[in-house]
This record gives structure tokens, sequence and C-alpha cells, in this order.
């Protein structure tokens, strides 16, 4: 089994990242926008002078949460495509870091970030 990818499958990984991160990005600043920058009033859609019920307000605040999770998930994606780049520039870039061997073409392009192959993953997912 070869060892290292070609240019030209690296030039491609480097698209396929940069295109994951601008999506991450625009789905970043989407949560932000509707999570962060809407008054309490504004997110429940009352527009009235009435106080809010607590479970109104509860459940208000949990969505808030959620979404505030997701975007903070989102960010943890950024930062792994980040480093699978910087793999992309010191050549350790599809190399499982358990094994050694190349990771395949099908998971990279699923999960470019991936640092382990499929046998190597499954196996850390059970213990």
């Amino acid at each position: 089994m070869k060892k290292k990818f070609t240019k030209k499958d690296l030039t491609e990984f480097k698209k396929l990242i940069a295109k994951r991160k601008e999506e991450i990005s625009d789905e970043i600043k989407h949560i932000s926008d509707d999570t962060l920058k809407k008054s309490q009033k504004d997110a429940s859609g009352d527009i009235s002078g009435y106080t809010y019920h607590m479970a109104d307000v509860a459940t208000d605040n949990y969505d808030r949460e959620f979404s505030l999770g997701l975007a903070s998930n989102d960010r943890q994606s950024l930062y792994e495509l980040d480093d699978a780049l910087k793999r992309i520039e010191d050549g350790t870039f599809g190399i499982c870091e358990d094994c050694k061997q190349l990771i395949t073409k099908i998971r990279l392009r699923a999960v470019p970030q991936a640092r382990l192959c499929v046998k190597c993953k499954e196996k850390r997912e059970k213990r």
C-alpha cells in the first residue's frame, strides 16, 4: 500500500476542506444571528407588554443553549479541519495515527479531518 497521496489528491482535499470550512462558518454565522442578536421578546415572538410564563422562558433558554451548543460543535469541526490542512502541509495527512497506513480516499472525502482509518476508529470506539 502506498504511503502518501499525490499532489493532485492533496489539492482535491484542500478544496474539499475549504468548502466544508465555508459551509460551517456560514452555519455558525446563521446560528449566531438567530440566537445571539435577538432579545428574549424577539426570540419568543412575543410583542405584547405581558410578562413571560416561566415555562416559555425555560423553553427559550433551552433553545438558545441548544443553538449555542451546535455552534460550539461547529467551531470544533473548524479547528479539526484547520488541523487537517496543517497535516497536508507537513505531509502527514491521510495517514492513520494508530496503524500508520493510508486512510482510504472514500473515508477522507466523507470525513476530511479523519485521523484514523475505519478499522482503528472502530477499535478505539470499542474500548
